[in-house]
């Protein structure tokens, strides 16, 4: 079982491995090697985690059964818009997926910003398995971005939005 509990410095090494093992495994066959493996450098690094987990007015979970993490998630209250929490991160390792993790992550993770009326997310154009997640949740598209991902890669991504209600 596993239990949802707030990141800590001790984690960030699980949590790297964790993300670029997701990574690797959801994004490969979208946008291949070479963007994959950049896009782990720049978003994935130590020293990229440690910002996020120390950040203001930010929340920072994982999946934790005691010997691995699943799972983790990572919001933001806005800097630039009030009443705006964006979700920035939520990821379940392959082994974990499609067991409820993902639900229980996010179910936490929207209840920490009860200064928030709505959140938004990006995701992946071609990543359907994580929108239609997102939809299950609540978030509905709003919008089309296209160029996110490290400097070049122009990457298409789908802006979503839902509604907090505490």
């Amino acid at each position: 079982m596993f239990f949802i509990r707030s990141a800590g410095e001790a984690d960030l090494p699980k949590v790297q491995t964790l993300l670029a093992e997701t990574w690797r495994d959801t994004y490969r066959p979208f946008h291949g090697d070479h963007v994959v493996e950049a896009m782990i450098a720049h978003w994935h690094s130590s020293a990229s985690l440690a910002r996020r987990l120390h950040r203001p007015d930010s929340e920072f979970l994982v999946a934790d059964d005691g010997k691995q993490l699943a799972g983790m998630a990572f919001a933001a209250m806005s800097r630039n818009t009030p009443k705006l929490a964006n979700l920035h991160q939520l990821y379940i390792h392959p082994l974990w997926q499609g067991q409820g993790i993902g639900t229980d992550l996010f179910a936490e993770i929207e209840t920490c910003f009860p200064d928030a009326d709505r959140m938004h997310l990006e995701v992946t154009a071609e990543n359907e398995r994580a929108i239609e997640f997102y939809t299950k949740v609540g978030f509905r598209e709003i919008g089309r971005i296209d160029n996110v991902g490290p400097p070049g890669a122009k990457l298409p991504a789908i802006l979503m939005e839902k509604t907090l209600a505490f």
